[in-house]
């Protein structure tokens, strides 16, 4: 045989050799359509877009790498045993064979995907960086009704639910919160843990309807998948702050769906028993529980979670959880964490039973307030005289305190994205609220500005004792270094740059100015033949204006022939984007001049 044979036949080399199509991998990978999509999911891998599509535009295209990545993977072989174990046992239920089908379904095979996780994202800021997607999915089925045509199961619901209450105690519990948005969508969080931003929704606490156009099998391999890396992440935090994990909750509490209550008991019984166990390592456990009883006046269910709790080993003082000061690390909080911790410092809130309990019950003590509503399980009652704000959406109280204050609960939400203390006026029960305004949204220089937005400046700046330039009244010494204005915080980036585009326009006014004083002066000693040559000279003056708009035109154009065709399109669609949003902005001053004219009229 020669030394350089080969074989006949058509050798594959570009895109023919590193892509293949969906159904040659499935040939490759010898599994079903349902079976090679679980794969992929649960392994992160997704089709590709290659430059040159071989088989055609109609395909799926996988790179020949991932396919290998999957061909070793050893869930391929689990679910092919669990294939075979299936079909054993409806062989034994077809042929009526009771005690082989009981005797398989003691031994169906399993499988976890702890390995994958651990693969997937070596590093935990890795994990809590693709934590959005997980959190909105596993907050959405924790809402979803549980349906057996569907496959979604009353467990896997109780665990969603389980799962979501333990982030959100953590990030309650230690500050972590940051911003809040009511839409139509859901409600929208940001929290940031550990440096990383994580942005997840929540369904709106409604009956849910499942539309029919959904496929749900594709969703619960997601679900499978987010509910196995939502539970590592909850374990990782809850350690971060030497607190047990999974935590033991009171059966009473969750049995009156005050779940994330149950869970505050839960850190505040550890913090006790913290400090119990470092005073007397050597008590036992029943007379660590009674000292603890005397002296921090706990009620059974507190007691309850205490005993739990000692079942931690006792000559470990530091395995408990101290989350008050050891264990938050307050200290060594940031700037922000501290602010969002006392924004609602010495403040008591009580729910009326119309208002979305579990959303206010969430936020409130992330920022540092004391929070009851009206039901049972509740830690104070609607009589307490140290209440400071009543959360109402209808006016249907009977009788009212004077010494509180009664707001809507919005009034909450836009307490937290301003981080101040709004005044309670415009939220009053029975009035029109102002607009709540996404603090997911930074105004650029050229947009408009809702009122309500420049009147929460003032308020913050008010509240940080600075003084803020009245709008459109910036003088010229501030406009001589809008750098200085920036320093201070009197002034966000995109306002500096508008007021350096002002300094420019007042340059320019001034030069003008001194011109046609000039030409003042000139046409007072000059004669009539002077008049005309200013005249000749404004001409020229023009002339040079639309001389250096040619010049602006001319270049845009050289600039556009020597870019490629790509950066052409790009920069087009930019201009494009620009002209659409000034076109916004433009129409939206028009409504509301609309609106104010109406509003004036009216009155």
């Amino acid at each position: 045989m020669p030394k350089h044979y080969r074989p006949a036949g058509k050798k594959k080399e570009g895109n023919a050799a590193k892509y293949m199509t969906r159904s040659q991998a499935i040939k490759y990978l010898q599994v079903s359509l349902s079976l090679f999509r679980k794969l992929c999911i649960l392994k992160g891998v997704f089709p590709r877009d290659p430059k040159k599509k071989v088989k055609g535009n109609h395909h799926t295209y996988y790179h020949m790498k991932d396919i290998a990545f999957l061909k070793h993977e050893p869930l391929v072989e689990k679910f092919r045993d669990m294939r075979t174990y299936d079909r054993k046992v409806k062989k034994a239920v077809a042929k009526k064979n009771k005690d082989l089908a009981e005797r398989l379904l003691t031994r169906k095979p399993t499988y976890t995907l702890d390995r994958l996780i651990r693969e997937r994202y070596p590093k935990f800021v890795d994990a809590l960086r693709d934590l959005d997607d997980c959190l909105s999915m596993v907050h959405l089925f924790a809402a979803l009704p549980a349906i057996e045509r569907e496959k979604i199961e009353v467990k896997r619901v109780h665990n969603c639910r389980r799962l979501s209450h333990e982030w959100q105690a953590y990030i309650s519990r230690c500050h972590k919160l940051r911003k809040v948005f009511i839409s139509v969508k859901g409600i929208y969080y940001q929290a940031e843990v550990e440096g990383q931003k994580v942005t997840w929704l929540t369904p709106h606490a409604l009956q849910q309807v499942l539309p029919d156009d959904v496929d749900y099998k594709v969703m619960l391999t997601f679900l499978e998948f987010y509910e196995t890396l939502l539970a590592f992440v909850n374990f990782k935090i809850y350690n971060s702050i030497n607190v047990k994990y999974p935590p033991i909750l009171d059966p009473r509490l969750e049995a009156l769906a005050a779940d994330l209550y149950a869970l505050s008991r839960y850190f505040d019984a550890n913090s006790n028993a913290s400090i119990a166990s470092s005073q007397t390592v050597a008590v036992s456990e029943t007379d660590q529980v009674k000292d603890k009883k005397d002296g921090a006046d706990l009620d059974e269910s507190e007691l309850r979670l205490a005993q739990l709790q000692h079942q931690l080993p006792s000559n470990e003082p530091g395995a408990l959880m101290r989350l008050e000061k050891d264990a938050a690390g307050e200290d060594e909080d940031d700037e922000e964490t501290k602010e969002c911790r006392t924004l609602f410092k010495d403040m008591k809130f009580f729910l009326s039973r119309e208002v979305p309990r579990e959303s206010l019950l969430f936020v409130i003590p992330a920022f540092g307030g004391v929070v009851s509503w009206e039901g049972e399980g509740a830690p104070f009652k609607e009589t307490d005289q140290g209440i400071t704000y009543q959360i109402v959406d209808r006016p249907t109280q009977g009788h009212k305190f004077f010494s509180r204050d009664y707001v809507q609960p919005q009034w909450v939400f836009d307490c937290i994205n301003a981080r101040i203390i709004l005044p309670t006026e415009e939220y009053m029960v029975g009035r029109v609220p102002p607009p709540h305004l996404s603090p997911f949204v930074v105004y650029g220089p050229d947009e408009h500005v809702p009122d309500y937005a420049e009147t929460i400046k003032r308020l913050q700046a008010a509240a940080r004792k600075e003084i803020l330039p009245m709008p459109g009244l910036v003088g010229v010494e501030d406009l001589e270094n809008p750098q200085n204005l920036l320093d201070e915080g009197i002034i966000d980036r995109s306002e500096a740059i508008e007021v350096a585009k002002r300094k420019r326009k007042l340059s320019i006014l001034q030069k003008q100015h001194l011109d046609e004083l000039n030409k003042e002066v000139k046409g007072e000693k000059l004669s009539f033949e002077s008049n005309v040559s200013d005249k000749k000279s404004a001409t020229d003056t023009g002339d040079a204006e639309v001389d250096h708009l040619q010049e602006g035109k001319d270049e845009e154009a050289m600039l556009k022939s020597s870019m490629s065709r790509k950066q052409r399109g790009l920069y087009e669609a930019i201009q494009i984007g620009q002209e659409r949003k000034k076109a916004k902005t433009s129409r939206i001053k028009e409504r509301k001049r609309l609106i104010d004219e109406a509003k004036k009229s009216s009155t």
